[in-house]
């Protein structure tokens, strides 16, 4: 989405005519998605289609949306998370203190990722496992999977792009897309009002507050954890992408605001986070209001604002 005016002074006039921007935004993001798309239907042949990005940037509907204008091509999909190729608990990696390590690639059974991945490209089939995280192991029945021979097998998950996971499966198939929100909200002097990670952060404290029932504290906490995985795991490898796709949507921040602005003004004074909460309330304080019942139902946003309420 190059090109884009991200500026605040740009968002507080289009959000005068609500309708008509969140209209421009949504096509921006999903005419990217449909021409990755047709990309894809151009080879012909199994593609083993990798995405990875980090928290709250919009995999999961990027990841669905794809999937949608495949079949609107005449393409079968299949996704595949990485997350269900996790190692049992007990033989995770481990920090030097002895807890476990969950963020770092090896926390995956790479093998038999690799595997399944080869037996899908020659033989058209495989057993794909998947991981019950409430036990912290692998369950022991295995999904049966078949492709035919211009199926789509999309890998979602943070390790996606990592040599180790990339570099045995058959690079002439691979497509590798990166997905983050990719560019940061300044005002007319060029100052940042909203970075990059400030806007995630957003998207996951409301989404956690919603479906989870997490403070602003725990989603800060996590946060924290987040970050060291994706400073340590993903960002490394970002430019192994054969394609970026930056999931920014230029009114979100005035959807989330009110929302947001309430969780965080709950944050003691007491707290490591209450300086970090105050300053990001100040910069959430200069957009405009946008309701969101005018979002549409199949909006990213829709990923952490929840379903519409009937």
């Amino acid at each position: 989405m190059a090109n884009i005016n991200n500026t605040l002074e740009y968002i507080q006039n289009a959000a005068k005519e609500p309708n008509g921007f969140i209209e421009e935004c949504e096509n921006r993001y999903n005419n990217k998605i449909k021409r990755i798309a047709e990309e894809i239907e151009k080879s012909g042949r199994t593609e083993i289609v990798m995405i990875a990005g980090p928290s709250s940037a919009g995999k999961t509907t990027s990841a669905k949306k794809l999937r949608e204008h495949l079949s609107e091509l005449g393409l079968k999909s299949h996704t595949v998370s990485l997350d269900d190729f996790y190692v049992d608990n007990c033989d995770a990696p481990r920090f030097p203190d002895g807890t476990p390590d969950f963020e770092t690639v090896d926390a995956l059974d790479i093998s038999y990722f690799q595997k399944a991945m080869t037996d899908l490209i020659e033989k058209g089939e495989a057993e794909l496992p998947e991981f019950d995280f409430l036990k912290g192991q692998r369950k022991p029945e295995y999904n049966h999977i078949e492709v035919s021979d211009k199926d789509v097998i999309i890998v979602e998950g943070l390790h996606a792009l990592n040599p180790k996971i990339t570099d045995h499966l058959p690079q002439e198939r691979l497509l590798k897309i990166y997905i983050n929100l990719s560019s940061r909200i300044y005002d007319k002097n060029g100052n940042i009002v909203l970075n990059k990670r400030n806007m995630r952060f957003v998207r996951r404290m409301v989404r956690d507050y919603k479906f989870r029932g997490n403070s602003v504290e725990t989603s800060y906490k996590m946060w924290m954890t987040v970050r060291y995985g994706e400073d340590m795991y993903l960002f490394p490898f970002k430019d192994n992408a054969d394609i970026k796709l930056n999931t920014i949507h230029l009114y979100e921040s005035c959807v989330l605001k009110d929302t947001a602005i309430k969780l965080l003004g709950e944050i003691d004074k007491s707290s490591e986070f209450y300086k970090e909460s105050q300053r990001l309330i100040r910069s959430l304080s200069k957009f405009p209001s946008i309701e969101s019942d005018i979002v549409p139902d199949n909006s990213l946003l829709r990923e952490f604002i929840g379903a519409k309420e009937s």
